[in-house]
């Protein structure tokens, strides 16, 4: 076949889904959520509480109980940021004339006279 020939044919696209804008909302989110479960799982071991980084690199097999405490984290961290995104869809965008901070109080002229 001639190079002409081949080029029309249509090519198969990798990760298509990512061009749905839910399925990349997600993926966006998850990925926030596995980077936060790692720092995490880093801070832990980093931090040692309780000898946890002592228990965990004591045992025999220290692979797996990261594995599972870090799956533990993604599947926890991840799922909260997709359902915040997820939850977060159908609000309003942000006014920005709307005031911020705590609500002030506002004072009120009274409309009944004192009695004498």
């Amino acid at each position: 076949m001639s190079d002409t020939v081949r080029s029309k044919k249509p090519r198969p696209q990798r990760l298509g889904f990512l061009r749905v804008p839910l399925f990349r909302l997600l993926a966006i989110n998850l990925a926030a959520g596995m980077a936060v479960a790692a720092l995490l799982v880093g801070g832990l071991l980093v931090l040692d509480p309780y000898h946890l980084r002592d228990l965990i690199f004591a045992d025999s097999s220290p692979g797996t109980a990261l594995g599972l405490l870090l799956f533990g984290f993604v599947v926890t961290f991840g799922s909260a940021a997709m359902g915040t995104a997820i939850m977060a869809v159908g609000r309003p965008p942000a006014d920005d004339r709307t005031p911020r901070g705590p609500p002030q109080l506002v004072t009120q002229a009274s409309t009944r006279r004192a009695s004498r």
